[in-house]
């Protein structure tokens, strides 16, 4: 009898998309001020500096360590010396040129040009699941890693290789032949990589966008991504929190 692959489920979210009964007005409002604290911390990781942002977040200090996998907001309202003294920090020490930023617990997609916001959108990133082989016993984890990363390679119709984890969710053998990983419709009309098998790529499933379903990579709609493509060049930035 063949045994089913294990497929354990990640925890929920700590800071869902939306909370229930709270306005539209309130959501947009901490998203832009978590946005506003990613680029300044993603800037820091960059640098590789410590920045003095403690005064300014009530207490927390950002190292670039801390940059990868920021705590969660104090709940107080930032105050508008706050937001000033933030602003003039981020100015000397955001990216040139354009960047993305990914916020993979909201799943939200910036792009940036020198400060100026160009497009804000939802994504999808990793689920968090674990995956384990029941033949073998190997585990996956569809995490989407938080940090800093670039741009390596871009490519239109892309190709996607499958790995073996494709193959042991569906429940289906390895192949044998190398012919038989090939896949040309998943990634969509789009992929740009960012090292390590990740990948901002389209999806056959735009309905889920906004949701926390992807194996670690970023998925994006159809008119977002060939923005994107379009935009970022290689070498470009992308902090991932």
């Amino acid at each position: 009898m063949n045994q089913e692959p294990e497929l354990t489920p990640a925890p929920a979210p700590e800071h869902p998309l939306t909370d229930a009964g709270a306005p539209a007005s309130e959501v947009s409002r901490r998203w832009n001020w978590r946005w506003l604290v990613l680029v300044a911390a993603g800037s820091v990781a960059l640098l590789g500096a410590l920045l003095g942002l403690c005064v300014w977040l009530g207490g927390y200090t950002y190292t670039s360590a801390a940059a990868a996998a920021l705590p969660a907001l104090p709940g107080t309202e930032p105050t508008a010396k706050a937001l000033a003294g933030l602003e003039k920090a981020l100015a000397q020490v955001r990216p040139k040129g354009v960047y993305l930023i990914v916020d993979v617990v909201e799943n939200r997609l910036g792009m940036w040009r020198n400060g100026t916001q160009l497009l804000e959108t939802v994504c999808s990133a990793g689920t968090g699941a674990i995956l384990r082989d029941p033949r073998t016993g190997k585990e996956w984890i569809f995490d989407t890693p938080r940090g800093v990363r670039r741009i390596r390679e871009k490519k239109k119709d892309p190709v996607w290789t499958k790995p073996d984890w494709a193959f042991v969710e569906e429940g289906e053998p390895l192949p044998k032949r190398w012919s038989e990983r090939i896949d040309r419709v998943t990634l969509g009309n789009y992929a740009l990589y960012l090292g390590d098998g990740y990948m901002i790529h389209g999806t056959l499933y735009q309905r889920y966008l906004g949701r926390p379903v992807t194996h670690g990579c970023i998925r994006l709609g159809d008119n977002d991504l060939e923005a994107v493509f379009r935009t970022a060049p290689v070498g470009a930035y992308v902090l991932l929190f």
